[in-house]
């Protein structure tokens, strides 16, 4: 919960950030001279660029808090077994050992988002974020496809 309000508030400080940017790029842009209108229009991009990843992000979280509360209510959320260095850092073996199984499991059940939602916890817990988000996504427009867990050409006919 205490990083929620810290997310949110984050939010609210960028939203006041991007306010006062896109009234500078309004100034810049209502003056007569070509330079100034172009920054004013590249201020308006980096506004929108801002807008969008905010968007993308939070709408990440949002859709794999859902899924993890549903795989809480299953009974199928993935066990953080690894143990962490002082500093928080996973031991390499055990994240790797971890890995390989959900891995394994994401092999065995391509069409099943439960098994790329666990890889994609699996992912984090190696450290390796960038992946992690990719299969969270993954799981995630699997889910939004089948919400029974089927995945496929099979499922395509049901929608």
């Amino acid at each position: 919960m205490r990083s929620k309000i810290w997310v949110w508030l984050f939010v609210g400080v960028l939203v006041i950030f991007l306010g006062g940017a896109v009234t500078s790029a309004w100034r810049f842009l209502r003056i007569d001279d070509p330079i100034a209108r172009v920054i004013g229009l590249a201020v308006l991009v980096i506004v929108g660029v801002g807008i969008w990843y905010l968007y993308r992000e939070l709408s990440l979280a949002f859709r794999s808090e859902r899924l993890g509360r549903i795989l809480e209510a299953e009974g199928g959320l993935p066990e953080d077994t690894v143990e962490r260095s002082p500093a928080g850092r996973p031991d390499k073996g055990q994240a790797d050992e971890q890995f390989a199984r959900y891995a394994a499991e994401a092999e065995q059940a391509p069409e099943d988002w439960r098994s790329w939602f666990r890889l994609a916890i699996a992912y984090d817990i190696a450290s390796d974020r960038r992946r992690g988000r990719a299969m969270m996504r993954r799981a995630i427009r699997m889910e939004r496809v089948a919400p029974d867990g089927a995945y496929g050409p099979e499922a395509e006919g049901r929608s």
